[in-house]
């Protein structure tokens, strides 16, 4: 076993082969071997002996975040899932919302712009600030490299992982210490909590020093975030979703969605069929705050019927994309409000 693990990682330096055999799991090799396919995969895809050395002196695997990994929640039971507003009050409080308002107003003049470049509303921009670091108070103290590079020698989520391991490795190549790169066992870092290769794809040098700085600049992070909603299709004028009544008589078997969404569908699920305003308003559901008639909505009642109901736009989509949970699309939406009401 020993030979073929040296074989295959030998094998993978001399061949230049860029992409790690995902059929290989960690119980087959060891994860000095492993590493040694990882290394091959970024000097393969250009990251220099310099940076390579630097980011991997010393590297042993943290058992501590394959903990975590492991400790991960799976599919919600057929039973139902937990109660939102819990989760609701804990995640949008008085002092996650006066951070947020204290945040907004210091960098009024800056989410202007940034509302005039990208489109996407400050208080939305601040609240996901706010969600992710608590408004960049704790942003994670993970070595990245170690973080990663375990999470791809231990196998669960494999291509995903060793890609995001290069892809870290192509950020410290611009200069950046090792020192700076930590962030949660996961992976993500910074003030917005981008993985590596959404940093690379999405972040923006918004202060203009050459730098896409998210762990110190306040505009770096804030241009980044805006720029990764417009990326995701944030289309602006609209709100996330507005708060809507309910009549008592509404056939709810009639509004369930027939469709099963590619990605996250569990998440999808709990949302109605996609109508017009004035068709909901046809229903009897309306809306609490303006929403032009024609404007296309689900409807979403998580805790069941006699409890706060909303009317969701496509925006609301653009929250799951950074985070595909209604729990935190939810309370960053909540967040905005109270932090611009």
């Amino acid at each position: 076993m020993l030979f073929r693990s040296i074989f295959l990682a030998c094998a993978a330096i001399v061949l230049g082969v860029p992409a790690v055999p995902t059929a290989v799991h960690s119980q087959e090799l060891s994860f000095d071997a492993y590493l040694q396919l990882l290394i091959a995969r970024a000097r393969a895809e250009g990251v220099s002996e310099p940076t390579i050395r630097r980011m991997t002196s010393g590297l042993t695997p943290n058992m501590r975040v394959i903990e975590l990994d492991q400790a991960q929640p799976g599919t919600p039971s057929a039973s139902g899932y937990p109660p939102i507003a819990p989760y609701l009050a804990r995640h949008v409080d008085r002092a996650r919302i006066n951070g947020g308002r204290d945040a907004f107003a210091s960098s009024r003049s800056l989410t202007r712009s940034i509302e005039q470049q990208y489109g996407v509303p400050g208080e939305i921009i601040i609240a996901i600030w706010g969600h992710e670091t608590n408004y960049g108070s704790y942003t994670g103290d993970f070595d990245l490299s170690r973080s990663l590079a375990t999470l791809a020698w231990e196998g669960r989520r494999r291509d995903l992982f060793a890609t995001e391991w290069v892809d870290l490795l192509k950020i410290a190549d611009r200069g950046f210490p090792r020192s700076t790169m930590v962030g949660s066992w996961a992976g993500a870092f910074g003030n917005p909590q981008f993985l590596p290769s959404v940093y690379l794809r999405l972040a923006v040098d918004g202060d203009g020093d050459g730098n896409a700085d998210i762990w110190n600049s306040r505009a770096d992070t804030l241009h980044s975030i805006a720029n990764y909603f417009r990326d995701a299709g944030w289309r602006s004028g609209q709100p996330w979703g507005v708060r809507a009544s309910v009549p008592a008589n509404l056939d709810r078997a009639a509004i369930e969605s027939k469709l099963t969404s590619p990605v996250c569908p569990r998440v999808h699920e709990r949302h109605s069929q996609w109508k017009t305003v004035a068709e909901w308003r046809s229903l009897g559901v309306q809306p609490q705050k303006f929403l032009a008639d024609d404007v296309m909505v689900s409807f979403f009642q998580p805790d069941g019927p006699g409890n706060p109901a909303w009317l969701l736009t496509a925006n609301y989509r653009v929250i799951l994309e950074y985070n595909c949970s209604n729990y935190y699309a939810m309370s960053v939406g909540l967040l905005a409000d109270e932090i611009n009401p």
